[in-house]
């Protein structure tokens, strides 16, 4: 159980809406908000990991996105070391980011071409420490290199003479370099082999015990997550479901939604396995545009009742270990 200290990210009732006007509408028809994240709250330790799971278009790459302010917030309240940072002048998000720092989901997007590797990785150390001589930054980039898979011979070469899981490492070494203190990861071992993940994760984990880093950390791979994460928030259409320490939610999950993932992921044991009861939901994922009233998940659920079609459920302690967004937690 971790230490409860001064958290060093405070998210309140976090909202990013995007304002979209359909192909047809008349010019002066107001546009429509895309609810991609609506009410977040989490706060995340020094040391600590934060896994974030859900279907694809839940919102995960939006809220990493946000706390990062690469996509404003649209209101709520996001706290670092102390400091309130939504809607802060871009003077006072470059002060911070060198403590905080962010692997994408696209490695290729998130790379300039016209620059090698050397200039890529180096690139923060020359934003944040412009006192270090070239030297020194191409010490720090061929170390770095070596800790993630890459070879020093690399160091000149350009992004398109690497494959996708060579170009994500780029894009895992430029975040580490300047030791932040705090990673936001989108999925970063998506485009690797297996024995590369198990060493980008397990290179993770070192870097947190060694600066006390805190890691938000998203992926498909419940696997992974249950492996890096301390906690995990199970995120759809935008809100919180379930936010709960790992062996609570994986031991028993009290989200509906949480149980219907679970139940998906393959269990090494073959004769369990055909004796495994897969949860299927009913339906498709409803659109953020028009977000169903009530809970958002009613729609799929296969406990929802009348109040759950005009009351909002909020997170709420059901366990010492587990917050749920549900009126009838099982």
């Amino acid at each position: 159980m971790l230490e409860r200290r001064e958290p060093v990210l405070s998210v309140r009732d976090l909202k990013v809406h995007f304002a979209v006007k359909e192909g047809n509408a008349w010019p002066w028809t107001p546009a429509r908000a895309l609810k991609a994240v609506n009410g977040i709250s989490f706060d995340l330790y020094p040391g600590e990991t934060l896994g974030v799971v859900g279907e694809s278009g839940c919102g995960k790459s939006t809220l990493a996105r946000a706390l990062l302010n690469l996509n404003p917030a649209t209101s709520g309240s996001v706290v670092w070391m102390g400091k309130e940072m939504a809607g802060a002048p871009d003077a006072d998000w470059m002060a911070v980011r060198k403590d905080i720092q962010m692997i994408f989901q696209d490695p290729l997007a998130s790379l300039d071409p016209r620059m090698t590797v050397a200039q890529i990785i180096g690139e923060p150390l020359r934003t944040h420490h412009p006192e270090l001589s070239a030297a020194e930054v191409m010490v720090r980039v061929r170390r770095i290199m070596g800790r993630v898979g890459l070879t020093e011979q690399q160091v000149n070469r350009y992004p398109h003479e690497f494959s996708g899981g060579q170009c994500q490492r780029i894009g895992i070494a430029r975040a580490l370099i300047l030791e932040p203190k705090l990673i936001v990861c989108d999925e970063p071992v998506s485009a690797l082999d297996v024995s590369i993940q198990a060493q980008i994760i397990n290179l993770l984990k070192e870097l947190q015990q060694e600066l006390g880093l805190a890691l938000i950390f998203i992926a498909h791979d419940l696997a992974v997550v249950k492996h890096i994460s301390h906690r995990i928030m199970v995120m759809y259409l935008g809100c919180a479901m379930e936010l709960a320490h790992k062996k609570a939610l994986y031991n028993d999950p009290r989200h509906p939604y949480t149980c219907a993932l679970l139940s998906a992921i393959p269990i090494p044991d073959p004769d369990l396995e055909r004796g495994k009861v897969i949860q299927l939901l009913q339906g498709d994922l409803p659109s953020p545009l028009s977000p169903p009233s009530g809970c958002v998940f009613r729609t799929r659920c296969p406990k929802a009742q009348a109040k759950c079609t005009t009351d909002t459920p909020l997170l709420k302690e059901v366990s010492p270990m587990t917050h749920v967004a549900c009126w009838y937690p099982m």
